[in-house]
């Protein structure tokens, strides 16, 4: 059906959803937007043209595109085009019908697969690290912000009854030391990727101190959304939304995630994944977004779950961001940034600064305990200080993800629409400020510059020939075996020590990993490529009658950070000579044959750092 008409006590609405185009009323064209399909396209039009306009003048002095994003919401919000306002009585005087409520579902479905497909991406093995400083950081990080909450009730005789009650306002001042007390993995993903440091020193400890903040998170989210529906809804409702959350979680390990290990044993190795299989893990986490606003609990939370029992990399995790992973973060992220901002009034930031001064405040304070929470243990284990500062801004880092707890909090009446907009004005300057103070504060080139005699030039008479060598492919394997054995030799007064690094492109999940095969690690991937690779070099280093000695390692990592794990092992196994595949191949009568563009990037990244590269 074309219209929908519905009848009762109140007066007729009628809902239309598509039109016969702009010739329906041709002196009146407008009237097409009275339709909700093309109104939602309109709408979606718009965002993008700002986001694009935005972004063509940002990116030109470094500016991010996250940045564009929120700007194209404040351009079409009420500080200039109110587009949401002017939409909302387009389709019917029913606010049933609004105007924004398809745009509106467009924003939360973003919503559900970002979080879902983070957290896929996500690598569990962050949160189990044995090292004792992420633990530290992170626990420290989400206890010590909550001491703002004995701040709460300070000039609480100074509220203005008239905008809102002393209750409300002392409730509103919580919620914001809570959201502000909290790291959202995405934002310290996504600080990290930006400035291509992922996969350096503070970038692995920022990502496992900020998994275990994650963790007591969810759980304070949990206790608190329970405990909140005890108090202000019936002691029944939460004794049923409890139970509920105690049958899901059942649900989800001891049914779901059985179900996820037979799909990947039913996939053979270097196949894909079925599509019905991989659409089946949409819907479920369609599915436990329902059930969790069903029984009063965030809607992020449900697929956040869903989320944690599917194994990272392929073959599931790979194939769910095959197919998902650039439609989310390139039409439906947009779309929520900018939905979300646009929900914004920043005028009422200056208009009722009296009453959000206190607000202003308690953000400030908790920083001030989330940065010091971070930098004390850093400084304790005797970390730098420029690394120590930088660990504590990432985690301190505030951006587009947070918005996932912003709306909710909006929608529910528990901070005003000032406390939103100021909280949104917070996101943004962070966004575009803190990439400029953390490239001036931690460069990773820095830690290169006392190694740069370490060379075949300046290698001692006496000492071991150290090489470290990468293989991208596997006919890279015979061709870097036969280029090693002109520097073996029989004789032991001549030793060679040889570390191989397989790359390997990091697919289906963030977190970087570092393999070594030489120790027995549960960290093993299943890879018949590598298992043969290193029986090659196994047998290599047998031939040579002791001579060499072979330690190999695979790095998991992304395409534009590679460079960074070539560095940092030559850097560990103190390597005097660099040998990389050149990514161009030859015809056996030396006519050029391909050139792997990819490879070309890494080795133009790697001759930034490394002495010398071969």
């Amino acid at each position: 059906m074309n219209t929908t008409t519905y009848t009762g006590d109140c007066p007729e609405s009628v809902f239309n959803i598509s039109s016969n185009g702009l010739w329906e009323n041709l002196k009146s064209p407008a009237v097409v937007f009275g339709y909700s399909l093309p109104l939602l396209e309109i709408q979606i039009l718009l965002i993008f043209i700002f986001i694009v306009m935005t972004h063509m003048i940002l990116r030109r002095i470094g500016i991010s595109q996250i940045t564009s994003y929120m700007i194209a919401g404040l351009i079409l919000g009420p500080q200039l085009f109110d587009v949401l306002e002017k939409s909302s009585g387009k389709l019917s005087m029913d606010p049933a019908f609004d105007g924004n409520a398809a745009l509106k579902s467009i924003s939360v479905f973003g919503t559900i697969m970002f979080t879902f497909l983070m957290t896929v991406r996500t690598s569990r093995r962050v949160a189990s690290s044995s090292e004792k400083l992420p633990f530290v950081i992170g626990t420290l990080s989400f206890v010590a912000p909550l001491f703002s909450l004995c701040f709460i009730n300070l000039f609480s005789d100074n509220i203005d009854p008239h905008y809102m009650t002393p209750e409300k306002a002392i409730g509103e001042r919580a919620v914001i030391v809570i959201i502000q007390s909290s790291i959202l993995l995405p934002s310290t993903t996504y600080i990290l990727r930006e400035l291509k440091i992922l996969n350096s020193e503070i970038g692995r400890l920022a990502m496992s101190s900020c998994v275990i903040n994650d963790i007591l998170g969810i759980i304070a989210l949990v206790t608190i959304t329970v405990y909140g529906t005890y108090i202000n809804v019936s002691h029944v409702t939460t004794y049923r939304d409890a139970i509920a959350v105690v049958i899901f979680v059942l649900i989800v390990f001891l049914v779901f995630k059985p179900i996820v290990r037979w799909i990947i044993g039913q996939t053979p190795e270097g196949k894909p994944v079925e599509n019905k299989y991989v659409h089946a893990m949409i819907l479920a986490a369609l599915g436990s977004s329902f059930y969790s606003m069903l029984f009063n609990l965030k809607y992020v939370l449900g697929p956040l779950v869903i989320g944690l029992i599917i194994p990272e990399g392929p073959p599931l995790g790979s194939a769910l961001e095959a197919k998902y992973e650039k439609l989310t973060m390139k039409v439906f992220l947009p779309i929520t940034i900018t939905v979300s901002v646009m929900r914004c009034d920043g005028i009422r930031i200056f208009s009722e600064f009296n009453h959000i001064i206190y607000n202003v405040f308690l953000t400030v304070l908790t920083l001030f305990f989330k940065m010091v929470a971070c930098l004390a243990p850093c400084l304790y284990f005797k970390l730098p200080l420029n690394e120590s500062m930088a660990v504590s801004i990432i985690l301190s880092y505030k951006s587009f993800t947070d918005f996932v707890v912003y709306e909710p909090a909006l929608d529910d009446k528990s901070i005003s629409q000032a406390t939103y907009a100021f909280l949104i004005i917070y996101s943004l300057i962070n966004a575009g400020i803190v990439p400029f103070v953390l490239r001036s504060l931690y460069d990773p080139k820095r830690k290169y510059l006392n190694y740069q005699k370490r060379n075949i030039l300046n290698l001692e008479p006496s000492s071991d020939l150290r090489i470290l060598t990468c293989l991208h492919k596997p006919e890279n394997v015979l061709q870097t075996i036969a280029f090693l054995q002109l520097f073996s030799s029989p004789n032991l007064d001549f030793p060679i020590t040889v570390t191989v690094l397989h790359l390997m492109k990091l697919v289906g999940q963030i977190s970087p990993i570092m393999i070594s095969h030489n120790k027995k690690s549960k960290r093993i991937h299943n890879n018949s490529y590598i298992h043969t690779a290193n029986l090659a070099f196994r047998h290599f280093m047998l031939e040579s009658l002791k001579s060499v000695t072979v330690t190999t390692f695979t790095a998991f990592s992304h395409e534009k950070m590679m460079h960074e794990d070539i560095c940092t092992l030559a850097l560990d196994q103190t390597t005097s000579i660099i040998i990389v595949p050149s990514g161009r191949s030859w015809t056996i009568d030396g006519m050029f044959e391909s050139d792997d563009d990819a490879i070309r990037r890494i080795n133009h990244s790697l001759l930034d750092r490394a002495p010398f590269v071969l």
